[in-house]
């Protein structure tokens, strides 16, 4: 049986965004473009705000000042669709606000709605941009602070988990870049340190990953009563689902390709 792609999903705004696509380009020690390319920080002023947002190394260890659901929980009821130049605030099934990402004064307008939607965030937020670096906070190694990656979920692991504490679980909630099936469940965790190829496109991979506290709030809200992170440590004695991978090569995938495991 080969190992299939179910669907290929990435998250232009950190965090707070969650978009399925039928196919992708993959840069080099990147990952999927436009992956992550948008963030809200928090608790800055636009000067050390525009710091953060060009600069790589402005980031090491301020990872804090950047709005996640962990720390930001009520943004879960909110997603983001970007399409072309243009930006859209959904909640609820319906479009709230759609922004030029070019015009300063409309992404000023998207910050705003946001603080006025969720007063319980602390001013200012800003909408930030990095194309060329993402807003990654993964680390692969004790040596890298953090790198650009790409998830990869079993559809089989969530499918056991459920069966397990007998609760609908939905693959969304672990914000996977790359969904397969055809493997047995948790058979992606022997890949650990070796390749493997989609399309024309190798990936390394690099290690399980770690799930935090933002697993445990259920879909499109912010009722964090889930707790399928403890429900990982009791039935697997660990908290991982997925595994990383680093892009070594330029190309695109899509979701009728199959997954080679390189020996």
């Amino acid at each position: 049986m080969s190992i299939k792609i179910t669907s290929i999903n990435y998250c232009p705004v950190k965090s707070v965004s969650f978009q399925s696509i039928e196919n992708c380009k993959i840069k080099k020690n990147t990952g999927i473009i436009g992956d992550r390319i948008f963030a809200f920080a928090k608790d800055l002023d636009l000067e050390q705000a525009k710091l953060f947002e060009k600069s790589p190394n402005e980031r090491k260890g301020k990872w804090n000042k950047i709005l996640t659901l962990k720390n930001s929980p009520a943004l879960n009821k909110y997603n983001f669709i970007f399409k072309g130049e243009k930006l859209t605030l959904i909640l609820k099934d319906k479009e709230i606000l759609s922004i030029d990402i070019n015009q300063s004064n409309e992404r000023e307008a998207l910050s705003n709605k946001i603080s006025e939607l969720e007063s319980s965030l602390k001013q200012p937020i800003t909408l930030i941009k990095n194309i060329d670096f993402p807003f990654f906070d993964t680390s692969i190694s004790k040596k890298v602070d953090f790198v650009n990656s790409v998830s990869l979920l079993n559809i089989q692991s969530i499918n056991d988990f459920e069966k397990k504490v007998n609760k609908k679980i939905e693959t969304s909630i672990f914000r996977g870049n790359i969904c397969i099936d055809g493997i047995d469940p948790w058979k992606e965790r022997e890949w650990i340190g070796k390749t493997i190829k989609i399309n024309n496109v190798s990936f390394k991979v690099e290690k399980n990953i770690p799930r935090c506290v933002a697993i445990n709030l259920k879909p499109q809200s912010d009722d964090n009563s889930f707790n399928l992170l403890q429900l990982l440590k009791k039935n697997y004695n660990h908290f991982d689902m997925g595994i990383y991978l680093t892009a070594l090569d330029d190309g695109e995938i899509n979701i009728e390709n199959t997954i080679d495991l390189q020996l």
